[in-house]
């Protein structure tokens, strides 16, 4: 008799939520069917309602809730049966249903006019509302017009005047997606895993890189390229999509180490195959220490010209006069050491055998290419010659034909 009483109850009390439900209010729900066109969701008691498939799909049209889920819901409508709405479709709420979205925080679908003084014009539904530049996304663009004609997915942050008053911001529920990501994105973040971000912020060191759920890992300068990069900004841009590989996670300090020159070859395999001692070649100075100057053979692969392999006049530092940092020359390879990466050369001074020579190869190729693209040219005028002389003779005889008469 004890259970029937407290089965009645739980009955009863059933009854009084599905009469409490109204338009506007926000529900909880269990998905329990999944039709053609709108899926079932069980709302307590004796309440079923529906939701539109479209409602229920991810920015790729696929259905992102199964059978058994639970979701949270707006109820748009209580005629002829309870309808939900997980967000309130861009050009079809009222401004009761704007108002709503605000109380309730549902998301809301506008699109992004044009820039305005302080931010962007965003129409929802008709009405015209405001968001702050720092309100659109998480990464501030370099470009603020990047965003226009875009169409995303807001919360309203104030109501007021009927609507006539609107703020949003995207990037309130941008964070809340990051929360939600964070714990998966940690799992995925280990040493030598390939992982696609979008740079941050850029600085002088290198580039913060967003990797997802809040998560941000460094690309250090020295990380980008195997040749060295000057200025990162020149290379990056705020809001760019790279593919990083992480070098090293330091859970203790929450660091994230990430390489982007990992991902292609590293110049330095089989150098020793390309560059033997006594060769000559033809390098760029890229800069000047206290001990030597560095010059760069090919992009990644740099050689050290040694202070005491120049000419020694007596005089500390005059040796620097003979490079200059951008400028180009011929050095000899002195010694190839493909382990620690270090190749050493030696200036070849101008109007020397050895320089000459290599001036002689590079001259011999040069002509040989010329002589090429000569006879290249030749041919092709030679085959075409009859053709044009043809032509012009045909015209001659047509021209002495009356004089012939």
């Amino acid at each position: 008799m004890e259970n029937d009483s407290e089965d009645f109850a739980a009955m009863f009390e059933a009854s009084l939520k599905a009469k409490r439900i109204e338009q506007g209010q926000t529900i909880e729900g269990t998905i329990v069917a999944i039709g053609p066109e709108v899926a079932f969701v069980d709302v307590g008691g004796k309440g079923e309602a529906t939701i539109d498939l479209e409602e229920l799909k991810d920015a790729d049209g696929d259905i992102d809730v199964a059978v058994g889920d639970r979701i949270q819901a707006v109820v748009v409508s209580t005629s002829g049966g309870i309808t939900l709405s997980r967000r309130l479709a861009r050009g079809a709420a009222s401004r009761q249903q704007l108002e709503n979205a605000f109380q309730t925080g549902l998301p809301v679908e506008g699109r992004v006019e044009k820039v305005v003084k302080g931010g962007y014009e965003v129409r929802i539904a008709g009405l015209r509302a405001f968001c702050p530049f720092s309100q659109i996304d998480i990464i501030r663009a370099t470009d603020p017009a990047a965003h226009e004609g875009k169409v995303y997915t807001f919360r309203i942050t104030e109501y007021k005047e009927g609507g006539r008053n609107l703020v949003v911001s995207r990037r309130a529920l941008l964070e809340e997606e990051q929360r939600a990501r964070a714990a998966e994105v940690k799992e995925a973040i280990v040493p030598d895993a390939v992982l696609t971000g979008r740079v941050a912020s850029v600085r002088e060191f290198g580039a913060f890189v967003d990797l997802g759920g809040g998560v941000q890992g460094l690309l250090h300068v020295s990380e980008m390229g195997w040749s060295r990069v000057q200025d990162p900004s020149q290379l990056l841009k705020p809001g760019d999509e790279i593919t990083v590989k992480i070098l090293q996670v330091d859970a203790d300090k929450q660091k994230i180490s990430l390489g982007l020159k990992q991902l292609t070859e590293d110049p330095w395999t089989n150098v020793e195959s390309r560059y033997q001692a006594g060769q000559v070649v033809s390098a760029r100075v890229t800069r000047l220490a206290d001990f030597g100057a560095f010059v760069e053979l090919e992009p990644g692969v740099e050689a050290l010209a040694h202070a005491s392999t120049f000419p020694q006049t007596g005089r500390r530092d005059e040796w620097k006069a003979s490079v200059t940092a951008g400028a180009t020359g011929s050095f000899e390879i002195l010694t190839v050491d493909p382990e620690k990466k270090r190749i050493g050369v030696a200036l070849v001074p101008e109007g020397s055998s050895r320089g000459a020579a290599m001036d002689e190869a590079e001259s011999v190729s040069g002509a040989t290419q010329e002589a090429a693209d000569v006879r290249e040219y030749t041919e092709r005028a030679e085959s075409e010659t009859p053709e044009r002389f043809g032509s012009l003779a045909d015209k001659l005889r047509g021209a002495l034909k009356p004089r012939e008469k």
